[in-house]
């Protein structure tokens, strides 16, 4: 069965909280135990954060939850400015840094993620998670 949940969401980070609650319902209703329900809500807080601070738009922010059968697709689309991935470097842990950490921490707690970004053409972030 595939059920799709669709928001749009002002770029404002007081909105982040409506995304992780989401997030969570909709791992919650597909199985997921507690420990991954909390990965998924901190790596889509994290890519909205990204999409309110990085992106440049002050519209909104789009999320598509996608729920499979044993997946659960989250993909999170800014209309800002977008940026070239070929640049991003990973942060060195043993070299601590305020910012850079979010997409890091995301590739950290899910199974699979990809970004789709180009410079004036906005970024989406496409991350999923397995039920074990």
């Amino acid at each position: 069965m595939n059920d799709v949940v669709n928001l749009s969401l002002p770029s404002k980070p007081e909105y982040v909280s409506v995304a992780r609650l989401t997030a969570s319902f909709v791992a919650n209703k597909m199985g997921f135990d507690i420990e991954a329900i909390e990965d998924i809500k901190l790596a889509v807080g994290e890519a909205c954060n990204n999409a309110v601070l990085h992106s440049g738009s002050h519209d909104t922010y789009n999320l598509e939850f996608i729920r499979n059968d044993l997946t659960l697709v989250i993909e999170i689309k800014d209309f800002g400015a977008g940026f070239n991935y070929n640049n991003y470097v990973e942060p060195k842990l043993e070299e601590p840094q305020e910012n850079g950490l979010g997409l890091f921490i995301i590739k950290s707690l899910m199974d699979n993620v990809s970004i789709e970004t180009g410079e004036g053409h906005g970024t989406k972030i496409i991350m999923s998670k397995i039920i074990e």
